[in-house]
């Protein structure tokens, strides 16, 4: 009686064991499955990132460019005015 009853208790543990190696076989696989993702999610805020800073130095370039023109068309039209009154005289 006391052999069976060690085998049952051997025989619950190698279940036991079983069960947790099981487990920790489905925890392990998902943790990679998640770091996985993670990398995937940061490589794209890296890509974001990266088209942000040249979407925004474009910007900053096209708003130079056009205080630029801005500058350029009253310095035009003063010379338009001043010719219009020359011609006026």
């Amino acid at each position: 009686m006391a052999a069976e009853e060690v085998l049952q208790t051997v025989d619950h543990y190698k279940t036991e064991i079983e069960r947790l190696t099981k487990e920790l076989t489905e925890t392990t696989h998902e943790k990679i499955q998640a770091a996985e993702y993670g990398l995937v999610v940061l490589e794209e805020k890296l890509t974001l990132k990266q088209q942000y800073d040249e979407l925004e130095a474009e910007y900053d370039s096209l708003k130079q460019e056009l205080e630029q023109l801005k500058e350029l068309k009253d310095v035009i039209y003063s010379i338009l005015n001043q010719l219009a009154f020359l011609f006026s005289m």
